[in-house]
């Protein structure tokens, strides 16, 4: 997956890459929490966006507003996994007047732990919309979920031109150029073009999704890296 950039370092450096494969979430035989699973089977298959930005991340109100009114602006259902933004003690005084009302039964926003990857692989979940961490981009690319990424900080913004521009596993919602934020109407665009089945674009990620996800998941890969990395560790100690 990451060929070109492991020849690039090996040129620059002049050293031998070892690479120890993909680390991939194990999989869980923890059933879905019943809330979530009795909310997720009210909605069609593959139609709920389920979006979450990990343990850390903390967005500012008016980036948090934007997200949750973009969701809303698709019509699709969607559960929002997010911390308090900036300045708040809790979701209820970040959301926008009227939003509760307006999405009341299609549209949860939680800041409390959930099943994440439980969630991703609930057959009414057809796309996660995602910081792009690094425990979240490999949870996504075995999932059968559409992928969207909003970077905030850090690796996040290489692992989603990575993703976005070399994979071409998933989108990225586009940001204002005069100020780097995003826009509730660049959220909904995202979604709606990744969740309609017709498009050209939604269909090029979807194909190239399902082959990184069965190369992924086929059997004996983690054992080939790891059987790889021994060779070579031999070879370079002769």
């Amino acid at each position: 997956m990451e060929g070109p950039y492991c020849e690039y370092l090996k040129n620059l450096y002049n050293k031998e890459i070892l690479l120890t494969g993909p680390i991939l979430p194990e999989a869980s035989h923890t059933p879905l929490e019943e809330k979530w699973a009795k909310w997720l089977d009210g909605f069609k298959q593959g139609s709920v966006v389920y979006c979450a930005f990990g343990s850390e991340c903390v967005l500012e109100k008016n980036q948090f507003q934007e997200l949750v009114l973009g969701l809303e602006q698709t019509g699709l259902p969607f559960l929002v996994r997010l911390k308090p933004p900036v300045g708040t003690e809790n979701l209820e005084e970040a959301l926008p007047e009227g939003f509760e009302e307006r999405v009341r039964g299609r549209g949860v926003v939680h800041g409390g732990w959930v099943q994440q990857q439980q969630i991703l692989n609930h057959s009414s979940v057809g796309c996660f919309v995602s910081h792009g961490g690094s425990a979240s981009i490999w949870e996504s690319l075995v999932s059968p979920c559409q992928i969207i990424f909003v970077p905030q900080s850090g690796a996040q913004f290489p692992h989603t031109k990575f993703m976005t521009k070399d994979l071409k596993v998933a989108l990225s919602v586009e940001r204002r150029e005069e100020d780097g934020w995003f826009t509730r109407e660049s959220v909904c665009k995202a979604v709606k073009l990744v969740m309609d089945e017709g498009s050209e674009v939604s269909k090029q990620v979807r194909a190239n999704h399902h082959k990184w996800k069965e190369f992924l998941l086929s059997e004996g890969l983690e054992s080939s890296y790891i059987d790889n990395l021994i060779i070579k560790l031999q070879d370079m100690l002769r």
